[in-house]
């Protein structure tokens, strides 16, 4: 049988801090249990998986709401639901990549302008912050 816990050692166990795992509870990804007269609260051994299981999923991109989402389709038939919610957070994480690729194009541009020593007393990369526009 898995022994419950206190607040600091499923912090360890999961791998987190404090904060994190209070965060989450007032977030309403993690239950709170309730504190005995005065004692501490203790946690079951398997909130260590569930925070683990947060922690990846956002390691993958998505975000608490999303997560959120996850957490109530686990457990039930819900591969089509989960692949659904995975599509599309490629398809944002593909348009993310684009715009950062445009970024680097315009900045690399913006380098290679200082670069030639042709600014005639100007920094290009300033100019264009500068802008009017």
């Amino acid at each position: 049988m898995q022994r419950a816990m206190t607040i600091g050692r499923l912090a360890e166990t999961a791998g987190v801090g404090v904060e994190t795992i209070r965060y989450y509870q007032r977030r309403g990804l993690l239950d709170e249990p309730r504190k005995p007269f005065r004692g501490h609260r203790h946690y079951p051994a398997d909130m260590a998986k569930r925070i683990r299981f947060i922690k990846r999923a956002q390691a993958l991109g998505f975000t608490l709401e999303e997560i959120a989402s996850l957490l109530r389709l686990e457990g039930a038939d819900c591969c089509s639901d989960t692949r659904e919610l995975a599509a599309h957070k490629v398809a944002l994480i593909e348009g993310k990549s684009l715009d950062l690729a445009a970024m680097r194009d315009a900045l690399a541009a913006l380098v290679g302008q200082c670069e030639t020593g042709q600014t005639e007393g100007f920094c290009p990369i300033i100019s264009v912050l500068a802008r009017d526009e």
